[in-house]
């Protein structure tokens, strides 16, 4: 025990020589966290909370296009701006491009009408198909109507749906009312009431929205929630650069053979390499944890919501840090110099946390990437982490997701053994 205590302090004091190495593992995930948060916090309040600038310029400005405008404020989704005048195409393309709005709709002349005409048109139509005579003056044909939108073109397509949903929606509102108008004056012979009127166009089916959870959510998910666990397991798995570097200075300089001459066994320093950074990742987690947890809220960020199992979380922690210890020193064993320990290590990390989901969700993932990205155990472990901070699971809930992890871990000691074995280190 002495032994091991002895080799544990020796990495340690090595560790805090290197510099590079203390700032790749603990700054470089602090500002990605941070600033991607907030990058991506922006975007959903944009879309979830914010409204969006729209600029309407409305040629009819009768009755009808009037009410669209009112359709459009009710969707909720707009922040409404009308302008009176406008010279020609381009003259509204500078409104957006000025940034005065993201999306400018115009209304075209002649719009009431034709809106008129088609409520006509249909109440007729179905008047027929219900054998009741129906006004001949109505015999009208069902006319198109053209809205012509214009988007800033750093709207993405997904975002633009949405827009053409809300705006689908009062499109639909507004057409709807002006075609019960009709058929009620077609078949009562008189105005509808605005009673029954408000009554027939607002009968929606509310939707009830449930995030679905494992135990009792304390909080909705949000982009703290997602990111500090994702960028938490980035930092861990980066201890590559430093702890693959170690490996490889030992075996370069020759410490590995004076230390195979002492009276102790080569493997009493691998495992004092591997608690050494254990203990790194904890103190990695800790740290961007206690971030999300106290400073977000500093910034205008959503807090973390640490789960209520914790001893999950150190679990989870705890095989993360292993996990990503024995990566590196898989790296370390295999590489032949330091530039190969680096520059493999890092494009490697990159690379699997790129398939196991940390920079692209893994529901977004083709079916081709579906196997390689269970090969990745980054994948494992943000499934264990958003089972936990997500889904407000247990240990028994992310089971599923922690035997494949401890499976990989067993797997890279093996493989660093076989190494040691290849190379006659031990």
């Amino acid at each position: 025990m002495f032994k091991l205590w002895s080799t544990i302090l020796k990495d340690f004091r090595i560790l805090t020589r290197d510099k590079v190495g203390l700032t790749l593992m603990f700054l470089m995930p602090v500002v990605l966290a941070i600033v991607i948060t907030s990058v991506q916090n922006s975007t959903f309040e944009l879309v979830n909370e914010n409204k969006i600038p729209l600029l309407i310029y409305n040629k009819d400005k009768k009755a009808v296009s009037i009410e669209l405008e009112k359709a459009l404020d009710k969707v909720g989704m707009f922040n409404i701006n009308t302008i009176d005048t406008i010279k020609n195409g381009d003259d509204i393309k500078n409104h957006i491009n000025t940034k005065d709005a993201l999306i400018a709709a115009v209304i075209p002349e002649n719009y009431s009408d034709k809106v008129l005409q088609k409520a006509k048109a249909v109440s007729r139509k179905a008047l027929k198909d219900l054998d009741i005579p129906a006004d001949p003056s109505a015999a009208v044909t069902d006319t198109a109507m053209n809205i012509i939108l214009y988007y800033h073109p750093v709207l993405q397509q997904s975002f633009r749906k949405s827009i053409d949903g809300g705006l689908q929606s009062a499109l639909q509102v507004v057409q709807s009312k002006y075609i019960v108008q009709s058929l009620y004056q077609y078949i009562n012979d008189e105005a509808i009431p605005d009673s029954l009127e408000n009554q027939i166009i607002s009968n929606q089916t509310p939707v009830q929205q449930i995030a679905v959870s494992k135990g009792n959510m304390h909080g909705i998910p949000n982009a703290t929630q997602h990111n500090i666990p994702a960028w938490t397991i980035f930092a861990m798995f980066f201890i590559v650069i430093s702890l693959g570097s170690s490996v490889v200075r030992e075996k370069l300089s020759g410490s590995i053979i004076r230390l195979r001459t002492l009276p102790t066994h080569f493997g009493i320093s691998i495992i004092s390499k591997e608690i050494t950074y254990i203990i790194v990742t904890l103190l990695q987690a800790a740290v961007i944890f206690a971030i999300g947890k106290y400073l977000f809220p500093k910034m205008g960020l959503p807090a973390l919501n640490i789960p209520h199992d914790i001893s999950a979380l150190l679990i989870v922690t705890l095989l993360c840090g292993w996990c990503a210890a024995s990566f590196a020193i898989c790296i370390g064993i295999f590489a032949n110099t330091q530039e190969q320990a680096n520059g493999f290590g890092a494009v490697s990390i990159v690379l699997l946390a790129a398939v196991g989901g940390l920079l692209v969700p893994s529901f977004a993932m083709p079916s081709s990437f579906q196997f390689i990205m269970r090969l990745s155990p980054l994948h494992w472990c943000l499934e264990a982490y958003y089972g936990l901070f997500l889904e407000e699971g247990n240990l028994k809930d992310i089971f599923t997701n922690i035997t494949p992890l401890l499976t990989i871990t067993i797997l890279l000691q093996f493989l660093a053994w076989y190494g040691l074995k290849r190379k006659n280190l031990i």
